[in-house]
């Protein structure tokens, strides 16, 4: 059975949401320039680096080998966190823009159901008075 759409609005804390996206906003743009600050290089390559059992000799070539294969994967990384955070800093403002669509439209929505419930006083006041003639 499907859930009814207005039961599932209904459901979302709107105010808690207004409340909150100017936070999730300003913390995806500090993510975004704390995360594009920062080079590839500057994080720890050794720290992906396997153990070595002590009795496994390595030779310079096969250990700066596998340093550049760090080195690779930690770029790698790096750059798709670069991603992610765009991506995350785009659907942050993207989501604020969201909300304040929602905020106008709600506005909106109560000046137009004033208006009606307006309206519909003066007519049934006109009703009133051509029949109560």
């Amino acid at each position: 059975m499907p859930i009814p759409w207005l039961v599932v609005l209904q459901a979302v804390p709107w105010t808690d949401v207004i409340k909150n996206t100017p936070r999730v906003a300003d913390g995806a743009k500090k993510l975004w320039n704390r995360v594009s600050k920062k080079s590839s290089t500057s994080s720890d390559p050794l720290a992906l680096l396997a153990p070595i059992d002590a009795s496994e000799t390595l030779s310079v070539a096969q250990l700066q080998t596998r340093i550049a294969h760090i080195e690779a994967a930690t770029a790698e990384l790096h750059s798709q966190m670069l991603a992610s955070s765009e991506l995350i800093n785009t659907l942050a403002e993207q989501n604020a823009q969201l909300v304040a669509r929602i905020e106008a439209g709600r506005v909106r929505l109560r000046w137009l159901m004033l208006l009606t419930v307006l309206f519909g006083a003066l007519a049934a006041s006109a009703i009133v008075m051509v029949w109560g003639r």
